[in-house]
């Protein structure tokens, strides 16, 4: 019986992340996408709690102040955040929860983690993978190859991920994304091991 887990995964755009986690999800039934907060309006046919749960900024800044989140950010003048609360009740009923999170979200996820007691379900079922390209070359030729963003939008993003590649020291494994295949199997063997421990 494997215990349910924290999965913290980051990448930068273009590694693959995305195709990953989604390939994951569709194969393990016992994981689940953390359900994030935000303060945008509801788009097309988004129900709350379902896509997002949708708070007031008033509400959303009172809960940050009441130390409820385990990361949050603004994005395009919204909030976004994970409350502990949404990751600790799909862990109690047996479900491990993948957070989809930027470097600097990962780092809040670690830092709001640490603040809590060892035997916490959260903190010892927590999980960090860093998905990286072969090299920023294979990056680029993956951006190009989409052929979706603007040259400009392309040397933003490599040097983006260049950063983003930096902090891959501070999480517990690092997948190297050369072939998809491969680096889904890999992913799969660090969940294994780590929900069996």
């Amino acid at each position: 019986m494997h215990k349910p887990l924290l999965i913290v995964v980051s990448a930068p755009s273009g590694a693959g992340k995305s195709t990953l986690c989604d390939q994951l999800l569709a194969e393990s039934p016992e994981i689940v996408y953390s359900v994030s907060c935000t303060t945008r309006p509801p788009r097309g046919e988004e129900q709350d709690g379902v896509a997002y749960y949708f708070l007031t900024p008033e509400v959303f800044e009172q809960r940050v102040q009441d130390g409820d989140f385990l990361e949050h950010a603004t994005v395009h003048d919204n909030f976004y955040g994970t409350l502990k609360e949404t990751v600790r009740s799909a862990m109690a009923g047996g479900k491990s929860v993948m957070m989809d999170i930027d470097v600097q979200g990962a780092a809040q996820v670690r830092g709001a983690l640490a603040g809590l007691p060892d035997d916490d379900a959260m903190v010892q079922g927590f999980v960090d993978v860093f998905i990286q390209p072969p090299s920023l070359d294979v990056l680029r030729q993956r951006l190009e190859g989409r052929g979706e963003d603007a040259a400009e939008v392309i040397e933003r993003r490599l040097n983006n991920a260049e950063q983003e590649m930096a902090c891959a020291d501070a999480y517990r494994y690092c997948v190297i994304n050369d072939d998809l295949d491969a680096a889904l199997a890999e992913l799969r063997g660090i969940l294994d091991r780590e929900g069996s421990r």
